[in-house]
């Protein structure tokens, strides 16, 4: 005969309570093995221990029980790679509220910006290039809000740059509440995902955006899309590429040099796919008056050298005059690619 176990002794083998597995049967996670037509006591198999112990676990971290179902019917390997992917995913979402509560410290306590002392000027321009017979880049620039995507070369690449910037727009017309920025700009990141998960066929591209108040600049950047800093003459990436290449670079495995000859260069490890796992990269900035910003794709950063970037940034001028001039030296290196930027200055208010 079978040997089942009565809901009590399973619980404490379990170590879980009678109720917690009257839920899991309810939600459909954890059924009994049978009902006693009678008394209608669930009873459990042994082997059933290790489902119990393993959803237990999953809500020690955290995991939503939707999820947790979705893990149970998956063979033990997936089980692993899912798991993986929801952890880091909290981690992500922790760093960013750690950045956020930071940052709220700071401006709650007087050590932070006071708002409204400074303002923008920008510019921003996409060209298909000399060679390009279609353009998947966009760019954006607007009072508050400056993007760029490069949608990935096929179909639907150049809908999704634009269906990822158009998304970010609507934050040029909410309010946002004070030292919440980057947590805005986020929520509009996850909706452009969104926006490129909907449309026909695969679609994806990369993502960069700054997204302004006061003297606040947050960041977003997923892809091989890149922000640039200009100050006190000296030019600073701001961004990290997310691309196979780079992580070689990171790990010691490729020097610079290697890296900029790497047949593989342009392999992206993270986009936005909208498969809802996407984790950008995310931070705040301090803006100071004198500051300029450039956004660009790869078929600008891969064209025109980083020494020739920070001349042309550093020539006097205003944010269009400057997009012209690195047009133009993107056209006389060949312009091989998509070329899109964004430049903006930040001047008194």
């Amino acid at each position: 005969m079978r040997e089942l176990l009565t809901i009590g002794v399973f619980a404490r083998a379990a170590r879980l309570s009678p109720k917690a597995l009257r839920l899991y049967d309810e939600l459909g996670l954890l059924r009994p093995a049978e009902v006693d037509n009678d008394s209608g006591y669930r009873l459990y198999a042994p082997e059933q221990l290790e489902q119990a112990r393993l959803i237990a676990w999953l809500r020690r971290l955290g995991m939503p029980l939707e999820r947790i179902r979705q893990v149970g019917e998956l063979p033990a390997p997936e089980q692993a790679a899912q798991i993986g992917a929801y952890w880091d995913q909290v981690l992500a979402e922790t760093a960013e509220r750690g950045r956020l509560a930071t940052f709220l410290v700071d401006y709650l306590s007087g050590r932070g910006s006071t708002m409204g002392t400074l303002g923008l000027r920008y510019a921003a321009r996409s060209e298909t290039g000399l060679v390009r017979d279609s353009n998947e880049d966009t760019a954006y620039a607007g009072p508050r809000l400056m993007a760029v995507a490069d949608g990935m070369r096929g179909p639907g690449g150049d809908r999704a740059s634009s269906a990822a910037v158009d998304a970010l727009k609507t934050l040029e017309t909410v309010t946002i509440p004070a030292g919440d920025l980057l947590g805005s700009l986020a929520e509009a990141v996850r909706a452009a995902s969104q926006s490129v998960g909907e449309l026909d066929g695969e679609a994806a591209t990369t993502l960069t955006a700054l997204y302004w108040s006061g003297s606040q600049l947050a960041l977003a950047h997923i892809g091989d899309t890149r922000a640039y800093r200009l100050r006190d003459g000296e030019l600073s990436l701001i961004t990290v590429d997310h691309t196979y290449v780079r992580s070689l670079v990171a790990e010691g495995r490729l020097t610079e040099a290697e890296a900029a000859v790497h047949p593989q260069r342009s392999l992206l490890v993270k986009a936005l796919t909208g498969a809802g796992d996407e984790t950008p990269d995310l931070s705040l900035h301090e803006a100071a008056a004198g500051d300029r910003y450039l956004l660009c794709s790869d078929g600008l950063a891969t064209t025109v050298p980083e020494p020739e970037l920070r001349s042309v940034l550093a020539t006097p001028g205003d944010p269009a005059q400057a997009l012209d001039e690195l047009f133009s030296r993107a056209y006389a290196a060949g312009a091989h690619d998509n070329v899109a930027a964004v430049v903006a200055d930040v001047v008194p208010a």
